[in-house]
């Protein structure tokens, strides 16, 4: 089962209800990411509580450990890992890309020694596939090469970008044509690529478009582009996509940058920049950004943000959690992250709000001006 319907507009921005197998999702939403098959530090029930609807897993990550044949014995990754409500599952070309010099890529796909135990690895469209059916997820990723910003210390070139996006484009078909072979009930999404020129953007629109896949994402954003480079392709970029399907905007960003995505017209988010910034004691507020390792906070009595009615917000002060942050206990990003998912997700859940009572626009900048009023 898979649908979407766009209930409300303001401009660009969308208040939708995208419908999959294992639930329904309200949009613009936030996902939160779980590499491994966690969001790191949180327990399920915890994201259920606070009104999570989607989280990821990584299709590259979850193939090497713990492996296809142990995600076979349990049906999928919803029972291995105890999640019920929809999962996302990206491809995998993001984390190859990542590994750099190490990995080579061909047409055929990517060649790469695994980050775990060295064995000679070929990722390939159709593996990827294979494996996303075997996760099972609600949404898979076709499999892409995630275009680099800079090639050997250089930006690069706007012929190398096309080469890169047309590859992308030959995968997306050979995605589409495996994931259609193994009778997948779940829903395939598409992935815009050509870096930071319009023009290749626009191209790679068109031709997603004549695969007719149920959803397209925005990807080769936050790969290393100056933060100009991304607002401009992202403010160019969605609303050019097919308007009666999901947008989704892969790994941005900040509160600012979800808030400039959705006005742009994406519909989905998600970012590691909740948990990971609350693992170094940054905590994200509606009135600026607290660094709990900060001195000032030793004595502090109050809530890490009083306008948030989170678990850690309601029971703990800023004293308490600087007081763990200095000591290491483990409690302390956790509480952190906690606080910094029901944010993200609180935002979100405003601004479905605001959307619906056509008030986005005030919306956007009265929590702009809160957010650089600080605490």
């Amino acid at each position: 089962m898979f649908s979407f319907a766009v209930l409300a507009t303001q401009g660009h921005a969308r208040r939708g209800r995208l419908t999959l197998n294992r639930g329904t999702v309200e949009t613009p939403v936030f996902m939160p990411v779980g590499t491994y098959g966690s969001v790191k530090g949180v327990m399920p029930s915890s994201l259920e509580a606070m009104g999570v609807e989607i989280i990821l897993g990584n299709t590259f990550h979850l193939w090497l450990r713990p492996g296809l044949d142990v995600l076979r014995r349990f049906g999928g990754l919803h029972r291995f890992e105890g999640w019920p409500r929809p999962l996302l599952t990206d491809s995998g070309g993001f984390q190859v890309w990542s590994l750099g010099a190490n990995a080579k890529v061909s047409e055929e796909g990517v060649a790469f020694a695994s980050p775990v135990n060295g064995d000679k690895l070929l990722l390939t469209p159709e593996l990827s596939m294979q494996i996303q059916r075997v996760l099972d997820s609600d949404i898979a990723m076709q499999f892409d090469e995630c275009t680099a910003y800079q090639v050997e210390g250089r930006v690069a070139g706007e012929d190398e970008v096309c080469r890169s996006m047309q590859m992308s484009l030959r995968w997306a078909k050979r995605s589409r044509d495996e994931f259609i072979r193994l009778e997948n009930p779940n829903a395939l999404f598409g992935i815009v690529q050509g870096g930071m020129f319009e023009v290749l953007r626009e191209e790679s629109i068109a031709a997603l478009a004549r695969l007719d896949l149920p959803g397209y994402a925005i990807g080769g954003v936050s790969v290393g582009e100056p933060k100009a480079e991304m607002q401009r392709i992202v403010a160019h970029t969605p609303h050019r996509l097919p308007a009666a399907k999901p947008r989704y905007l892969m790994g941005v960003g900040t509160p600012e940058d979800l808030l400039e995505g959705i006005a742009a017209g994406v519909d989905m988010f998600d970012c590691v920049m909740p948990t990971r910034n609350a693992r170094n004691g940054h905590l994200f507020t509606r009135f600026g950004d607290l660094r709990i390792r900060n001195a000032r906070y030793k004595e502090d009595e109050a809530p890490p943000d009083p306008s948030c009615a989170c678990p850690t917000c309601a029971r703990f002060s800023r004293a308490y959690l600087h007081h763990l942050d200095r000591c290491g206990e483990m409690l302390a990003p956790m509480l952190a992250s906690l606080h910094n998912l029901h944010f993200y997700v609180d935002v979100m859940r405003q601004v479905r709000a605001a959307l619906a009572e056509g008030r986005f626009d005030a919306f956007a900048a009265q929590f702009s001006a809160d957010r650089q009023r600080g605490l």
